[in-house]
């Protein structure tokens, strides 16, 4: 099958990958790219391990072709830390002990970052509405949403 080149912007960076027009953007991302941080949990869509962020809106990149990333802004785990060191989520979820095995963590973190980049300030409701798509089989979800509150907290008083 013929590949097609893609240019996109993929945490920060412009980058440039080839892929079959089949592919989706989690086998591009892990297989080609070596941005293994987003997991592959169902592969349709119901687990939300492989959220990224592409174009401010959070997608579960199992369902997303990775050709339709064309001239997009795409954000994936990798690129939500910075030099200087982890995003308050990260740091959060550390304290909270808001994980275990670490499978449904980056998407829960991403998705995380995506709505309190639109909403800094987020009733525990919204929280649990917003990552209502995201599951975890192991923690439960009260430590996760408390790590997402204290990050917000911590954001806003930054």
């Amino acid at each position: 099958m013929a590949k097609t080149h893609v240019t996109t912007n993929i945490n920060g960076e412009e980058t440039e990958f080839l892929c079959e027009p089949r592919q989706t953007l989690l086998e591009v991302l892990r297989d080609d790219l070596n941005l293994t941080g987003s997991k592959e949990g169902c592969g349709n869509g119901n687990c939300g391990a492989c959220s990224v962020i592409v174009d401010g809106r959070v997608v579960d990149s199992c369902l997303v072709l990775a050709v339709e990333t064309e001239g997009s802004e795409v954000t994936t785990i990798e690129g939500i830390a910075s030099p200087e060191g982890l995003h308050p989520l990260q740091q959060k979820f550390l304290e909270h002990a808001a994980l275990q095995c670490g499978i449904c963590t980056p998407g829960f973190i991403v998705a995380a970052k995506a709505l309190l980049d639109q909403e800094p300030n987020p009733s525990e409701e919204r929280i649990r509405l917003w990552l209502a798509g995201n599951l975890c089989r192991c923690t439960g979800y009260d430590k996760i949403i408390r790590a997402v509150m204290d990050a917000a907290e911590t954001m806003e008083k930054a």
